[in-house]
């Protein structure tokens, strides 16, 4: 394991970090690596939500990364596919899922990158709004 920065300054553009690359059309022979996580979190508007597993295990994001260059140091982008029905309710994409049993299949890179990087199905994650008030009962009536 090894510390990295989440997202890219390609050629040192203006200080703009690239966060994420989709996968569609692309292939990622060299530099794929892994990021754990046991939630990823969306915003829609002044709303925050936390998504996780169906069954709440761990999974990771499968990403690539980049070497150091100039004064930009050692960082990663998350590979993103077309969001599965849960997510499609708030948002268009999210990372593509990388299960714990295709961990090597990821990084050693001798599976093709369609047959790791889809859209989870349906039933895939669990979502929540995150500091959303629940309703308190004020008074009780007999």
């Amino acid at each position: 394991m090894v510390e990295a920065v989440w997202g890219s300054n390609p050629r040192f553009s203006d200080g703009v970090a690239y966060r994420f690359v989709r996968s569609e059309g692309k292939t990622f022979p060299s530099h794929r690596c892994l990021v754990p996580a046991s939630e990823f979190h969306m915003t829609v508007g002044d709303r925050k939500y936390r998504v996780t597993l169906d069954g709440g295990n761990f999974f990771y994001l499968a990403a690539v990364w980049e070497p150091a260059m100039g004064d930009w140091p050692l960082c990663y982008r998350v590979v993103t596919v077309a969001a599965n029905p849960e997510v499609a309710r708030y948002q268009d994409r999210h990372g593509a899922i990388i299960q714990r049993r295709q961990v090597m299949q990821w990084l050693d890179g001798l599976v093709p990158e369609m047959d790791l990087l889809v859209t989870p199905g349906a039933h895939t994650f669990n979502v929540e709004e995150i500091g959303a008030k629940r309703a308190v009962q004020t008074e009780l009536a007999f």
